[in-house]
């Protein structure tokens, strides 16, 4: 198995995935077709946090009163379910690797694992 999740939407996911050969690659456009219950089980599975999952600069946060700092990852587990931008992205999924978000860390460990594969 091999996804990434993403936005067509967001400037940063395509200049992420521009990067990389995604051949052999499931691309999910989460706003189309949102993340499982499963998928999302598969996840938490590599990361043991659904709060690693998700995004703090949601702007679902502002627009439901959300205070992240109370919730729990029960919370984080229902949101991430509730809707697509509540998740960190993008979100590339092998069966035993998970790389989540763009932050500098995660595109450069994103890069080697490419470079590797």
């Amino acid at each position: 198995m091999k996804k990434v999740f993403h936005l067509n939407t967001c400037d940063t996911c395509r200049k992420i995935l521009a990067q990389f050969d995604l051949t052999g690659w499931e691309l999910r456009e989460i706003k189309k077709e949102p993340v499982t219950k499963e998928e999302l089980a598969e996840m938490y599975k590599k990361t043991k946090s659904y709060e690693a999952l998700f995004s703090k600069k949601s702007t679902q946060i502002k627009l439901r009163g959300l205070e992240v700092k109370s919730l729990t990852e029960k919370d984080f587990k229902e949101l991430l379910l509730d809707h697509y931008t509540f998740l960190k992205r993008p979100v590339f999924l092998t069966d035993k690797e998970i790389f989540v978000g763009n932050d500098k860390n995660n595109v450069a460990a994103l890069q080697a694992f490419f470079n590797g594969n």
